[in-house]
């Protein structure tokens, strides 16, 4: 019971409107797509993938929550709503993360190997974020409405905006804190940018 009391508790928990374990089992799709992809998930990886990917896909229609059977979420993770929610395959989402409606968890279409975001314990993605790539949020870091995020977010910071802009440390408007984070972030994005060039041309791409 270790796996579905963990999800109920942060369902409880971070949700005001969940008043009774049997109301969050029968009425929040989250948990329904979080316990299908359990199953999913073990099939694929004892490499029954066709299997993997139909039962995820019936889950698909019925909670309108697409999880790719590849992807790592560990125990209490809430999705609240999960409409037209997509978690791709080399997704890792740890413990206490919470999920929004609209939040895409994907990848960039040039990346190999693991192409898709970690997701560290206690971060929130808000409603339509796009985490595009193998970028990481950091651990209780939140990411705003409609946001999109194209590089690593560090822990205990807020992001807003397109491209996403750190506008929080550990919930305080410092401005000098988050200059230094974001002139860190820009380096270290241009760095994987210009490796990521130098890589399509020695391969003749």
């Amino acid at each position: 019971m270790g796996w579905w009391k963990e999800t109920i508790d942060i369902v409880k928990e971070k949700d005001p409107a969940a008043r009774t374990t049997l109301e969050v089992l029968l009425t929040y799709p989250g948990v329904k797509a979080l316990a299908a992809h359990r199953i999913s998930h073990f099939l694929w990886k004892h490499h029954l993938k066709l299997l993997a990917r139909m039962h995820s896909q019936f889950w698909r229609f019925w909670t309108q929550i697409e999880i790719h059977p590849g992807a790592k979420i560990a125990e209490g993770v809430f999705i609240d709503h999960g409409s037209g929610l997509v978690i791709g395959e080399t997704t890792v989402i740890e413990k206490g993360v919470m999920l929004y409606h609209g939040v895409t968890l994907g990848g960039t279409g040039k990346d190999v190997g693991k192409r898709h975001p970690t997701v560290r314990e206690g971060a929130l993605v808000s409603a339509h974020a796009q985490v595009i790539g193998p970028v990481e949020i950091g651990k209780n870091a939140k990411v705003g409405a409609a946001a999109v995020v194209v590089s690593d977010v560090p822990s205990d910071v807020t992001v807003v905006g397109v491209p996403a802009k750190v506008v929080r440390v550990h919930g305080k408007k410092d401005e000098l804190a988050i200059h230094q984070i974001e002139e860190e972030r820009e380096y270290y994005l241009k760095k994987l940018e210009e490796a990521k060039e130098a890589s399509l041309h020695s391969s003749g791409l």
